[in-house]
């Protein structure tokens, strides 16, 4: 199957990834192209995915900073008029050179009402995936696409994400983000400190995860970028100078799992409701228990009380409780898990039953 996915253009999707939807879309392109499948990936300028067709289009994705998601909002502010001409222009192009080859299936991963709108033009049948919560720019251009002449294939990234989305437009399938876990290497030792990874924004929880950290008494490994920074001055560098606590800059994935595998826990401490959570399941894959906040899909990726704990929302005593715990959760369960649960193959299967349905194939 020829196959055209679309990244998410506001970033270069090359290590070390700016979040989950990127991570995926590069794991997902190499998958379909390990299983005989002709993939191109239509990417901003300066990407790279190993053993795949990448078109550059010419994009600079800092032209399209303004468009970032804000968890306090939605992922463009609606008055950012050059933001938005931005995305227009962005998607015109990049969906011109999509249409100037044949695919057999179109599948868009950006998180923006222009992706959606030019897709209604593409010859193709077209897939969007939707890695984020409901929005309503996006949400009123589905809703519209899903009313045209050719209507396009809706996927969550998760049934808890699915549910909210069904309240604002129909979703076809759930394709879940999980990571190629026979690729992580995991260790059955007990691990040592506490670690988090994720995008220092407010809805991840990042200072969180060090507070928690601070009241269990166990040093932390702060693993991100500069997403917010306002949050990350506010929240993030006061916290920088406490005893135990580290922050690092993003690194590239393979080094990320090795300090997973290192550390006893890893923390997800979500502040909003997490589609999917790509780090619990990385983690699980690396042998490492996770405890986390019980907020949106994380209780579709953790078993509770099994490969980590799931605690109240916002509750740091209890989180902490938990991270005094996790010498008591077996790592081999916690790879069982991920390999017959959370695995990269698994989605791929899902992506390809998707592809022949929507194709007639």
């Amino acid at each position: 199957m020829k196959i055209a996915i679309l990244a998410p253009l506001v970033t270069a999707i090359r290590e070390p990834q700016l979040g989950g939807s990127q991570a995926f879309v590069s794991d997902l392109a190499r998958g379909l192209a390990g299983r005989g499948h002709d993939v191109h990936v239509y990417a901003a300028a300066g990407s790279h995915i190993p053993g795949v067709d990448v078109l550059d289009a010419g994009i600079d994705p800092a032209s399209l900073a303004g468009t970032l998601y804000r968890s306090s909002g939605s992922s463009a502010d609606e008055s950012a008029t050059p933001s938005q001409a931005a995305a227009e222009s962005a998607f015109s192009v990049v969906y011109a050179a999509i249409q100037s080859r044949r695919y057999d299936v179109i599948h868009n991963h950006a998180f923006d009402a222009p992706a959606v709108r030019h897709a209604t033009a593409m010859r193709a049948p077209v897939v969007h995936t939707l890695h984020l919560p409901p929005d309503r720019a996006v949400s009123a251009a589905l809703r519209d696409a899903v009313r045209g002449p050719r209507p396009p294939a809706v996927a969550a990234v998760s049934a808890f994400q699915a549910s909210a989305w069904r309240r604002l437009v129909p979703v076809d399938a759930i394709l879940p983000p999980f990571p190629a876990t026979r690729a992580i290497r995991w260790s059955q030792a007990a691990g040592q400190g506490t670690l988090f990874a994720g995008r220092l924004s407010p809805e991840k929880g990042a200072a969180e995860a060090i507070d928690i950290a601070r009241a269990a008494g166990v040093p932390i490994d702060v693993y991100g970028d500069v997403y917010d920074p306002h949050y990350s001055r506010e929240q993030i560098e006061p916290r920088r100078s406490w005893p135990g606590v580290t922050v690092r800059q993003g690194v590239p994935r393979a080094l990320l799992w090795e300090a997973m595998a290192r550390a006893a826990v890893v923390l997800c401490p979500s502040r909003w409701d997490e589609p999917f959570g790509l780090a619990a399941a990385e983690a699980q894959a690396c042998g490492t228990p996770v405890v986390a906040f019980q907020r949106g899909a994380l209780s579709e990726v953790i078993m509770d009380g099994v490969t980590g704990f799931l605690v109240p929302p916002d509750d740091v005593a209890a989180a902490a409780e938990g991270v005094s715990r996790v010498a008591g959760i077996s790592r081999a369960a916690c790879r069982e898990h991920a390999e017959k649960q959370l695995d990269l193959d698994l989605s791929l299967r899902a992506h390809e039953c998707l592809y022949r349905r929507v194709t007639g194939g």
